[in-house]
């Protein structure tokens, strides 16, 4: 099944960006961590308009429209990232990181 491009695709895309940005607003670093970028944990530009840098925001799916076509208008599976992080990915599942890197005197 093909990607949809539907009006009611870009009235939740709105939303979701919006949504990212009033909690990249909020003085609570726990809510503020929820508009970061889910594949590299950065911080997303929200004061550029979405898709239109590397750093802007971009809507991604956790189960990919190629995957699970059935969910790409399912809010439960947007994930907020980076434009350049969401082409990067692709259609491929993220892998797991693992971790920090331990310092060189351990």
């Amino acid at each position: 099944m093909a990607r949809t491009n539907t009006r009611r695709m870009h009235a939740l895309r709105d939303e979701f960006f919006e949504e990212g940005r009033t909690q990249s607003r909020s003085s609570d670093p726990d809510v503020r961590v929820l508009s970061d970028c889910w594949l590299c944990r950065s911080a997303i530009d929200y004061v550029a308009d979405p898709h239109t840098t590397a750093d802007s925001h971009n809507l991604d799916h956790y189960h990919t429209v190629h995957d699970r076509p059935e969910l790409q208008e399912d809010p439960d599976n947007f994930r907020h990232s980076h434009m350049a992080c969401n082409l990067k990915r692709g259609k491929t599942t993220p892998t797991a990181g693992l971790g920090e890197s331990v310092p060189d005197w351990w």
